[in-house]
């Protein structure tokens, strides 16, 4: 699934994820600034059934208009599953240099 949140308040006359908590807590929907940031600029990885009402119910849409379905990245029986990385996953780590907290250079190696 893919959330579809921030498009949808916009296409409501949302443009802050501010204005959408004000009109959340309106209605009984307290989240933290932080919640909410999520909410607004990522996928949430958990959202109670009982929010996701008071959030359509704000923004007087459908599920559909939240949550729009993605079949392409369901693995069916007998193909390949797709092996989801994170973002940089492949990536070297960066180089870790020691620095001592007097301010002073470490001795040579």
């Amino acid at each position: 699934m893919r959330w579809n949140l921030r498009l949808t308040a916009a296409n409501k006359g949302i443009w802050k994820a501010s204005e959408l908590q004000r009109s959340l807590a309106e209605h009984g929907l307290v989240i933290s600034a932080g919640k909410m940031s999520g909410l607004w600029s990522g996928q949430p990885v958990s959202l109670k059934l009982d929010d996701l009402d008071v959030i359509c119910v704000v923004l007087n849409c459908e599920i559909g208009e939240l949550m729009i379905p993605e079949p392409q990245k369901v693995a069916r029986p007998g193909e390949e599953t797709a092996v989801r990385t994170a973002v940089g996953a492949n990536m070297p780590a960066p180089a870790v240099v020691p620095r001592r907290r007097d301010g002073r250079s470490m001795p040579p190696t």
